[in-house]
């Protein structure tokens, strides 16, 4: 991974002016699914204070003299501050798709960091940031499933593309296990879980050999049909029996 350590190590570096109390990863890197190239570099970063203006524009400055190194497209990073961090509401500065926002850091993510976080820097995550509380986590992923990805399986031209296919299904079983056995799994851990939970294997086959190398067969208007067939029903019948 001499790339993203390599992206790592600069992403450090100019942020050290900002002297953050930590940088966490989670996601892939932190759960052992990585693939360089193909995953994105889900960061956290806690500075001592809520980023004023002249924070912001440091945060700036530094992703986007990023913007040209290998991977840098992938790397998205929230920043947090102790005195916000418990609010599981709040919107934190964000860079992500190669811009700056605002949004919460979800259960998801904070379970996450509490459970498979990877410590780049500073202090661990059990030091700044609250934990979930009991029902948080189930709550948001079943939200997600009814309120976000639901109401999408009805628009038929999202589904010829890689992303939506591929986050679809694997959030969908990932969502699964967390409502079933109160725990996360990791995205390799999903596409195996896919097949017992009734999801069309050629599709499967389909994400998993675009995310860890092999031949891609799929026609994308076929596989588009499958998953929406699968995905509509099995998110009804999960959000019926939570």
């Amino acid at each position: 991974m001499q790339q993203t350590d390599a992206l790592l190590g600069r992403f450090l570096a100019g942020l050290a002016p900002l002297s953050p109390l930590a940088v966490w990863a989670h996601g892939s890197l932190a759960a052992g699914d990585y693939v360089e190239g193909r995953s994105d570099l889900d960061l956290i970063a806690v500075l001592p204070h809520p980023p004023g203006a002249g924070a912001v524009w440091r945060v700036a400055v530094l992703h986007n003299r990023l913007r040209t190194a290998p991977l840098a497209g992938g790397l998205h990073c929230t920043y947090l501050a102790p005195k916000t961090a418990a609010d599981a509401e709040r919107r934190h500065l964000t860079w992500a798709h190669e811009r700056l926002l605002r949004r919460p850091v979800t259960p998801v993510t904070r379970t996450e960091l509490h459970t498979s976080g990877r410590v780049l820097h500073g202090a661990p995550p059990a030091d700044l940031l609250p934990p979930v509380p009991d029902g948080e986590l189930a709550a948001f992923v079943l939200r997600d499933q009814r309120d976000y990805w639901r109401p999408y399986v009805d628009r038929a031209d999202l589904w010829t593309r890689d992303v939506w296919v591929d986050l679809g299904l694997l959030t969908h079983a990932r969502a699964t296990v967390t409502l079933r056995e109160g725990r996360l799994i990791s995205k390799r851990e999903a596409l195996d879980v896919l097949p017992g939970l009734g999801a069309p294997e050629e599709v499967v086959e389909d994400i998993r050999a675009r995310r860890y190398g092999g031949a891609v067969t799929a026609d994308v208007s076929r596989r588009a049909a499958l998953v929406r067939g699968y995905l509509g029903p099995a998110i009804d019948a999960l959000v019926a029996g939570s």
